[in-house]
């Protein structure tokens, strides 16, 4: 499994639903870019861990860096390891100094460990593969900040991906109305091939 070092650049703020976020994560050597969909909170969460900024009740990347500090372990890297049904699935590998273990986390997590404690993020040539976007592509429109039109396969896979937030946080209104968008963005795609 090749893995490629990324660097968070930058967050920008999406007009297609509310308090919704992406995060950029830019490898150099194909100049592409992995879009990421995080809620305000997550937002706020990882510009806290890169500012090295602690909240006055440990958030889960300070209790991840407390506990690691009480017993001796290091945080090796992070790998964002696959891309499925719009979810991307992380691992924090830690050691003990002997043995090194991979452990499964929520990318956000694994991304504001990786900031806060300042060690490399990597992803496999397959998640680059199937959601890398050229550096030249992400161009927000002003109507609903989605991806330009000529890359509308990736809109609706971003859009489904924070459906799936909505519908987590139960915000069922709203989710049904990005239904309608996606299903909306499916048919047009349907009817121009």
């Amino acid at each position: 499994m090749e893995l490629l070092e990324v660097q968070a650049t930058e967050i920008i703020q999406s007009n297609s639903t509310n308090n919704t976020y992406v995060l950029m994560l830019y490898e150099s050597h194909s100049k592409q870019n992995i879009p990421i969909m995080i809620s305000e909170y997550e937002t706020q969460v990882i510009l806290m861990a890169r500012e090295r900024v602690r909240a006055k009740r440990p958030l889960t990347h300070d209790l991840l860096c407390d506990i690691m500090e009480a017993f001796s372990l290091t945080a090796i890297k992070v790998v964002i390891e696959k891309f499925n049904e719009g979810v991307f699935y992380s691992n924090i590998f830690i050691s003990d100094g002997i043995s090194t273990q991979k452990i499964d986390s929520r990318t956000s997590d694994a991304i504001a460990l990786a900031l806060a404690l300042r060690i490399p993020i990597y992803a496999t040539q397959s998640v680059l593969n199937e959601v890398g976007i050229s550096e030249n592509t992400f161009i927000h429109d002003s109507d609903d900040g989605m991806i330009d039109q000529a890359n509308k396969k990736l809109s609706i896979e971003e859009l489904e991906q924070q459906l799936k937030i909505l519908e987590h946080n139960e915000e069922y209104e709203k989710a049904a109305e990005l239904l309608n968008k996606i299903n909306k963005l499916k048919s047009e795609n349907a009817e121009n091939n």
